[in-house]
């Protein structure tokens, strides 16, 4: 297991990745904000330590394996790789650009990437895939990690995915659920209330967590947890804030896909850059 890094120095990646995250949604003019902000420490935590990968051999066979199913919020995940050295930073300002390896919705190609994804609803099947096939190779030390949407799981073939996890028993997966409240029509009480969340996923033969989405130290709890579950698949419950950081962008459905005007990147980047 490796060991956990400092949480003050991952609160400054964390920091870092959201002015990089709100700089690249300018300079493209558009982009998803709300939920690339929402989901920071939950992947910069994997990254930043649970998942074994190596950047300059991103085609390791014995590395961990991470599926964005809500593909809209790749500029965080775009930003992490980079900043974990999978490309160079300066090719974070060609986002959403033609021609580019960055697109509005994640594409095999770039380093990094493990899928491409943005159909909402595919990434869990996607990961269960990936299990299983982890398992028949023998690669008993892989581990499938699948961040869905709140919102997303709307979608009928997620509780399929659920259902075949479990009854496979897939003990290698992690599925972690950015549960920000909010998805492009509102708030989820008033499109689908999902609620009871951790029962139905219990109901589905899946272990539960529950946990802060912003705080570092929950999170790489749960995935710890999470690792030594065995005979069923494991979920992480992540609460968060859908524009975390920015307090005019924080639970505002109209931020749910659009980009920061120059004057409004300015104000949230004072914002952030004022924050301990």
């Amino acid at each position: 297991m490796k060991q956990r890094p400092d949480i003050n120095k991952l609160r400054k990646q964390a920091k870092q990745i959201r002015i990089d995250v709100l700089k690249m949604l300018a300079a493209a003019g558009s982009g998803h904000t709300g939920g690339s902000l929402s989901c920071v420490e939950i992947i910069l935590s994997l990254y930043g330590y649970k998942l074994r990968y190596n950047s300059k051999r991103p085609d390791w066979p014995d590395r961990d394996r991470f599926i964005l199913s809500k593909g809209h919020g790749c500029p965080t995940l775009y930003a992490i790789l980079a900043h974990f050295g999978y490309f160079p930073k300066k090719d974070l300002m060609d986002l959403r650009k033609f021609g580019s390896l960055l697109q509005g919705h994640p594409q095999l190609g770039l380093p990094g990437l493990e899928s491409s994804t943005g159909s909402l609803g595919m990434g869990l099947s996607i990961a269960n895939g990936m299990a299983l096939a982890a398992r028949l190779d023998k690669r008993k030390d892989v581990r499938i990690y699948c961040l869905m949407g709140d919102g997303e799981i709307d979608e009928g073939q997620i509780w399929e995915a659920a259902m075949t996890a479990s009854h496979y028993k897939l003990d290698n997966l992690c599925g972690i659920v950015d549960f920000n409240k909010l998805q492009i029509d509102g708030f989820l009480r008033d499109i689908k209330n999902i609620k009871p969340a951790r029962e139905k996923w219990r109901s589905f033969g899946w272990e539960v967590f529950e946990v802060d989405g912003h705080d570092f130290k929950q999170l790489m709890d749960a995935y710890d947890k999470a690792q030594h579950i065995k005979g069923k698949p494991s979920i992480v419950l992540a609460h968060t804030t859908k524009g975390k950081g920015v307090s005019f962008i924080e639970n505002k459905v109209e931020w749910h896909g659009i980009a920061p005007k120059p004057e409004e990147l300015e104000r949230a980047l004072k914002e952030l850059e004022s924050l301990s």
